[in-house]
């Protein structure tokens, strides 16, 4: 008999051993499935903000930096003809004749921003000279690093940034999501003609401010 107890109590002990260490291992399973993804949301990329919409937050800001000459913007070119089946402009590889209002309405809001202590450059693109055109009555000779933008858009965009004064880039969607990569926030392809904003209030740490859809200036609002 107490043999028999004296079994039973080191089968028990060695059941609840087991029992410890399956609920152990279930414990740590259950953390790493938690903690995954909870490390991923944290890595992940920021999102860039829409600074149009109602963002009173965000177009106060950009009006700020504005004023104070601290922003970089780069401007999407408008539509390009040879990826359209609208008229085109002159020549296919311009912009079409229909996104011509659209560079001339966008340049409008830059206008209401000040352009008085801006500096203009454009790729060296025909659509890109184009949408600076009549965006901005300013065309360049063309840098070739608004185009050949893989890995160094940012440092170069800095490397053209005057203090105290605002630098606008008319450029392609490939150097803006170049620059979405190299600032560590979540890329998306903007629309044509449409314009990302960087701050450089802080040069040695310039961040991303957010985006306005050519479409959507009329709904920035300060108030």
């Amino acid at each position: 008999m107490e043999l028999r107890l004296s079994l039973f109590g080191i089968k028990r002990s060695i059941d609840l051993s087991r029992f410890a260490r399956y609920r152990n291992a279930l414990v740590v399973l259950a953390s790493a499935l938690l903690v995954i993804p909870l490390t991923f949301w944290l890595l992940a990329p920021a999102a860039v903000p829409d600074l149009a919409h109602g963002n009173v937050v965000g177009a106060r800001a950009l009006m700020s930096g504005w004023a104070k000459g601290d922003m970089i913007v780069l401007v999407r070119h408008v539509e390009r003809c040879d990826h359209s089946t609208a008229a085109c402009l002159s020549g296919n590889d311009g912009i079409t004749d229909r996104s011509r209002g659209v560079a001339v309405a966008v340049g409008s809001h830059f206008e209401r921003l000040g352009l008085s202590k801006a500096d203009i450059y454009n790729s060296p693109m025909v659509r890109t000279a184009q949408t600076a055109g009549y965006m901005f009555n300013s065309v360049g000779a063309g840098e070739d690093w608004l185009i050949s933008c893989k890995g160094s858009m940012l440092r170069d965009a800095l490397a053209h940034k005057v203090p105290g004064r605002n630098l606008i880039l008319v450029t392609h969607s490939e150097c803006m999501t170049e620059l979405e990569k190299s600032m560590n926030v979540s890329t998306s392809t903007l629309g044509y003609g449409a314009s990302l904003f960087v701050s450089t209030q802080t040069p040695q740490a310039p961040t991303i401010l957010g985006y306005i859809e050519a479409s959507d200036w009329k709904s920035v609002t300060t108030q």
